[in-house]
């Protein structure tokens, strides 16, 4: 059963990457013409809307607004949250998507040196394989110039990328006691609300053309949300972390189908160790699934 969870976590971490590659498009787009807070808030914005009408579709209000619900680290996670994608796209606005994805490609790391001192997991030594290669590759296919790595936009990327990790490790932890409906509603509540609040001073008039932005952003995030929470509350964090690699297959068809750059042979061989690593651990997590199939019959 555990390792039937795990399987069902990396489904999900793929969609979740999927979706969220889509959303970082978006937000490049729009981090040239709003300040970043406001970024945020029009995320949190646009995204509550949906979450509400899935929330009411599910029956969940419920379990949402339960007086049960661990407030702190939920004001936590939206906090953490909050200031990843603030610092994010403050960092899009001077790296490329290159750099950028290749500083927060850490978080598969920090989540599993996270999981173990805050979940208690442990971490078997295929994990630290299929992370390392996975990382091996990220860097083979990106090759980041050094000196984008000295910039104030990288150490924004970094610091996201910790707040990123943590914030999925308290999803996990909140998640043994709580929906995902929970997870997502307040998280996205806190950044319209707070970002609604944080960027009202210096609030940029939204320019019409923006609509359909707002609209895949709205969608992306949402999707991307649901997706996140469903994997690390299935799975086991050092077996799902890896899987985070594969956001660069979409950032390379995005790339072609936004900004016409085909990769070269660099990036597809990067690009095929990622998806080697994270192949060979989902083979080696998938017999465990079996055998309990396998004993009852």
């Amino acid at each position: 059963m555990h390792s039937t969870g795990t399987l069902r976590g990396i489904a999900a971490m793929l969609l979740a990457c999927a979706f969220f590659a889509c959303m970082d498009a978006l937000l490049k787009n729009l981090a040239g013409h709003y300040p970043p807070v406001q970024v945020m808030a029009l995320r949190g914005l646009t995204a509550l809307p949906l979450v509400c009408l899935y929330i009411a579709w599910r029956r969940e209000a419920a379990g949402v607004f339960s007086r049960r619900l661990r407030w702190r680290l939920h004001l936590l996670r939206t906090a953490l949250n909050m200031t990843m994608l603030v610092l994010f796209v403050h960092g899009l606005k001077t790296l490329g998507l290159a750099e950028a994805y290749t500083l927060t490609f850490i978080a598969p790391m920090l989540m599993v040196l996270i999981a173990v001192p805050m979940l208690g997991e442990s971490v078997q030594p295929r994990h630290w394989i299929a992370i390392g290669l996975g990382f091996v590759g990220v860097v083979i296919a990106l090759r980041p110039e050094q000196g984008a790595f000295l910039s104030v936009g990288a150490l924004a990327i970094l610091v996201a990328a910790v707040c990123y990790a943590l914030s999925n490790m308290l999803g996990r932890l909140i998640s043994r006691t709580e929906s995902s409906a929970a997870l997502v509603f307040w998280t996205t509540a806190g950044m319209a609300v707070g970002g609604g609040l944080l960027s009202a001073p210096q609030w940029v008039p939204i320019q019409a053309e923006h609509a359909w932005v707002l609209a895949g952003l709205a969608i992306s995030g949402f999707l991307g949300q649901m997706a996140i929470a469903e994997a690390f509350r299935h799975g086991q964090a050092a077996a799902i972390a890896p899987f985070e690699y594969s956001a660069l297959a979409w950032a390379l068809v995005l790339d072609w189908v936004f900004w016409q750059a085909a990769p070269d042979a660099w990036t597809l061989g990067g690009g095929a160790l990622i998806v080697a690593s994270g192949l060979w651990l989902a083979r080696s997590e998938a017999p465990k699934s079996a055998r309990p199939k396998r004993q009852a019959t």
